[in-house]
């Protein structure tokens, strides 16, 4: 039986939706009721998948959770999973995301934090060390938080090579390791900081988000605070392709599971006006790297819209014809079961949607 695991984090906790042989999607109470979940990921890399939750309590603070029952029971460490060393004088305020690695480092599963740190698990997520070499980055003392704080969202791995690294800060940029994270360089030569007196800086880039091409793993898709993006050359150069769309402010990027050369964006109006571009809600997808852009909006809302869509609330599941889905600030979650072609309101009303996942499990 296939079916396709949905886990939509919001304000309020986590939602899991689950649809069997292409039947009624169906949702469970909410977990981590009244906790804030930044970050989920599925695990499947063991015999059975493992979940993974940052969720922020505001009694007890951040913790990071698994299940491998697919939500009917959760562990919690007895230490906390992901705590900064005392000498670096900082504190967890939140995990922002969670990214297990692929086959090429089995059991490794990394954290991105705010203050703006990675973290590295190899026990599949119950213990988490601190990445010092990007910790002690020379540039580090210049990072300045963005509008959301100073958090690194975004992890990359590469499944032809396990010493190899790509994660983005906000608002430090790009960063890229080639020998597991002992060394690291900036890479965002052709990014824009709109918003520095010097707007091609070697690094203070505003990156909102990255996704990998699903045919050249050497592509890489960015939205940008203003731009979006295309690398070549794993991160090393980009070029703007945000060309056509009604505006290339945004948060969210995802890639099509199997297509090379598909990606999806949310536009935005601006970074002064954070609703959707032009009031209408919109998905916009690219079948060609970017050199044009298709809105894609047949089952969407078609009057007035202000649902903003954050940089973790759009994703792809792995199914053929892929499952595109995105959550707003409105508490709106639509989906696509066809690539996008046309949505569907799975729920209304959810609290303020801060991240979702999907997975085709078998």
């Amino acid at each position: 039986m296939a079916e396709v695991l949905l886990l939509v984090g919001t304000r309020k906790g986590l939602f899991i939706g689950r649809r069997r042989d292409g039947g009624p999607w169906e949702f469970d109470a909410p977990h981590f009721n009244a906790e804030a979940v930044y970050s989920v990921a599925v695990d499947r890399r063991g015999a059975a998948p493992r979940l993974l939750v940052g969720a922020d309590s505001s009694h007890w603070g951040p913790s990071v959770f698994s299940s491998d029952d697919l939500g009917k029971t959760w562990r919690e460490p007895a230490a906390p999973a992901v705590k900064f060393p005392k000498d670096t004088g900082a504190s967890l305020e939140r995990v922002w995301q969670l990214q297990p690695a692929g086959p090429e480092a089995p059991d490794v599963v990394y954290a991105g934090t705010e203050p703006a740190a990675l973290f590295r698990s190899t026990d599949r997520g119950e213990s988490f060390e601190l990445v010092r070499a990007l910790w002690e980055h020379p540039s580090r003392s210049q990072w300045q938080p963005g509008g959301g704080g100073e958090g690194l969202h975004t992890v990359i791995t590469d499944p032809r090579d396990a010493e190899a690294l790509t994660v983005a800060v906000s608002t430090a940029g790009v960063f890229r390791t080639k020998d597991g994270g002992t060394s690291w360089s900036p890479s965002n030569e052709g990014v824009s900081a709109v918003f520095l007196p010097d707007q091609h800086p070697e690094f203070g880039q505003c990156v909102h988000k990255i996704a990998p091409d699903a045919g050249d793993r050497d592509r890489l898709y960015l939205q940008n605070h203003w731009g979006v993006y295309r690398s070549d050359d794993a991160g090393a150069r980009w070029t703007d392709i945000g060309g056509g769309l009604p505006s290339d402010f945004g948060f969210a990027v995802a890639a099509h599971p199997h297509r090379a050369d598909t990606a999806f964006v949310f536009p935005l109006n601006a970074d002064s006006d954070r609703v959707p571009a032009e009031h209408r809600c919109r998905v916009f997808r690219t079948r060609d790297a970017g050199d044009t852009w298709e809105p894609l909006s047949k089952g969407l809302p078609a009057g007035d819209h202000y649902g903003t869509v954050l940089r973790d609330a759009l994703c792809t599941d792995d199914a053929d014809p892929a499952g595109v889905y995105f959550g707003n600030r409105n508490g709106e979650l639509y989906a696509s079961h066809d690539d996008g072609e046309s949505w569907e309101l799975l729920a209304g009303h959810l609290p303020d949607v801060l991240c979702v996942r999907a997975a085709a499990l078998h």
